[in-house]
């Protein structure tokens, strides 16, 4: 296993983030792909075992679950200082005009919500999940600053914002002298890289880390175009990151899928290598819920595109429509 430093902290992370939105139970026909605690709490002692040391989930993931299942598994087969967790705030998690966003009371109700789940005394990197539209960035930033000093949370994190919101905040919390966003985790991926516009440059001249969720476009830059999975089934939000442009990102897939073919490697690590490869990406966030997604991961960082390689893997991609980034429907 590799290891980098998160953007410019001395946190060191491994290369390979393990993603756990795909663990906990959800009602019937919602997200059926997701996997129960026995096979995740065996995926995370594999990850352990590889080296990984990143673990990235989220308070609505699966409605808690997510990190209730990552909690427990974290702490039977690992020491609390040797690992580096990382969850989310701003999606409801409960009914009620508080319930959502990233006010003061919104944010000290989840963290307390999220660290009993995670059964842990402090969380290692403590994102925001979307940029809220509805309370001023100041008192989002003046109260994850207190929850720094508080010890309660170590370093911060944004996701999936516009880059002038981003460098709006880090402007911000460097006028108040509070701490500012170490990473940003955001979306980006072979089929998507809408990022590479202004969210990247930004990054690396901020030296903020990049932690892309996504990197495999929810398993298409993995399989044939065309091919059905479970995911694919079931999952709306796959549909609507994805079907608008399918037939522009079809052309990548094969292209990846020729390459891999070329190489005798699964199409992930493709994907994979490629995305590590691209600066300043610090540790794409893998979604795992099958052994084999976590090995080709690991695989991954052994594989080095050649900029002919890189060439034609970019060459067919056309811009997208902006997804992540957008503002929350009115409330």
């Amino acid at each position: 296993m590799e290891y980098v430093k998160l953007g410019r902290t001395g946190l060191e992370v491994s290369r390979i983030c393990f993603g756990c939105m795909g663990f906990g139970e959800h009602p019937a026909g919602e997200r059926t792909w997701h996997i129960g605690e026995r096979d995740a709490r065996a995926l995370v002692k594999l990850a352990l075992d590889l080296g990984i040391n990143f673990f990235d989930t989220a308070n609505v993931y699966a409605q808690g679950s997510s990190e209730e299942i990552l909690g427990r598994a974290l702490k039977e087969y690992a020491r609390r200082d040797e690992v580096v967790i990382a969850t989310k705030v701003f999606w409801p998690m409960r009914e009620g005009p508080n319930a959502r966003g990233l006010s003061r009371k919104a944010i000290l109700a989840e963290v307390d919500n999220s660290l009993r789940r995670l059964g842990t005394d402090y969380i290692d990197l403590y994102q925001i999940h979307r940029w809220d539209y509805h309370t001023p960035i100041e008192e989002t930033l003046e109260t994850l600053n207190d929850l720094v000093k508080s010890g309660k949370v170590r370093y911060l994190g944004a996701s999936a914002m516009y880059a002038w919101q981003f460098a709006k905040a880090l402007r911000t919390a460097d006028l108040h002298g509070w701490t500012r966003f170490a990473s940003m985790q955001n979306h980006y991926n072979l089929i998507y890289r809408e990022e590479e516009r202004e969210m990247l440059p930004l990054c690396q001249d901020e030296g903020i880390a990049v932690i892309p969720y996504s990197p495999l476009a929810g398993g298409l830059l993995a399989r044939d175009a065309g091919v059905s999975t479970l995911r694919h089934e079931t999952d709306a939000v796959l549909h609507q990151k994805y079907d608008r442009m399918w037939e522009f990102d079809r052309v990548i897939i094969e292209r990846v899928g020729e390459l891999a073919r070329q190489r005798g490697v699964p199409r992930a690590q493709i994907a994979l290598a490629w995305l590590l490869q691209r600066p300043p990406v610090c540790a794409p966030i893998v979604g795992v819920t099958k052994e084999q997604h976590l090995r080709d991961a690991v695989a991954a960082l052994d594989v080095s595109l050649s900029p002919e390689e890189v060439a034609r893997l970019e060459e067919p991609y056309v811009p997208h429509p902006i997804v992540g980034a957008l503002p929350l429907p009115g409330r």
